[in-house]
């Protein structure tokens, strides 16, 4: 049995609720009134802010180990940050390097990778992906088994259906050590309807909506209707379905 005060060597406020077995790395900071599960590793240099929920086998601050040939490595990883009041669940992983804003809930078994941002009141579903260096903004709506890949941007108010797939690398893996990536850019209140594919590279126009199954190959104009493999453009998304009518 391990004895738990060798297992917290971190800043812990006082009003920390810790769970059985968790370790709390030397450098790492726990703000007041949060809550840990059991079995929590905290790693190294970890800020997490007050009134945050870490629930049982979460890993904060995982140090990514990449291979040789990835393009990402070497590039640096700053700390871990952890807003006041966000929420990660079960089992879930969070990458050094990354940022959860306030009240940002991420779902069990979910792994967010190094230097990605995830914006104030946005949800990641259960056993989502949100590769490296992915930005996602406030109020957005991730739902189970997405898959977002490196370098793409979602903006406010989206919502992503479960078992969205994007991609970003259309030679596969075929392209020069130099030539760039391309993910995703979801711009503002745009809707993605379970298990669309998005193709490397594309922009999803704002309040567009892509219906499920899609495969999109083009991008999306703003307010478009796109339906269909390959995907195209059917009719306009209708005044009264526009997000100021929904808030």
């Amino acid at each position: 049995m391990p004895n738990l005060s060798d297992a917290i060597l971190g800043e812990v406020a006082e009003d920390v609720e810790l769970g059985p077995f968790c370790v709390v790395a030397e450098g790492a900071r726990i703000g007041p009134r949060s809550r840990l599960g059991a079995h929590v590793v905290v790693h190294p240099g970890t800020s997490v802010g007050a009134d945050c929920e870490i629930q049982d086998g979460v890993v904060l601050g995982k140090p990514p180990r990449l291979a040789r040939h990835s393009r990402a490595a070497g590039a640096p990883v700053a700390a871990l940050t952890i807003e006041d009041g966000a929420v990660i669940c079960c089992g879930a992983i969070v990458f050094a390097g990354g940022n959860l804003a306030a009240g940002a809930i991420i779902g069990d078994q979910a792994y967010v990778r190094e230097r990605s941002v995830i914006g104030p009141g946005s949800v990641i579903g259960r056993g989502s992906a949100v590769d490296n260096d992915v930005l996602i903004g406030a109020r957005v709506r991730v739902q189970t088994d997405v898959y977002l890949t490196a370098h793409s941007t979602i903006e406010d108010d989206v919502f992503l259906g479960p078992g969205v797939l994007t991609t970003n690398d259309s030679t596969m893996a075929r392209h020069g050590a130099d030539d760039p990536v391309v993910g995703a850019t979801f711009r503002r209140a745009c809707r993605i309807g379970g298990a669309a594919v998005i193709t490397p590279g594309l922009e999803i126009g704002e309040e567009a909506f892509v219906a499920a199954g899609a495969v999109v190959t083009k991008d999306v104009p703003p307010r478009a209707v796109v339906m269909g493999v390959p995907g195209r453009v059917v009719r306009e998304v209708p005044e009264a379905d526009l997000i100021e009518h929904w808030r």
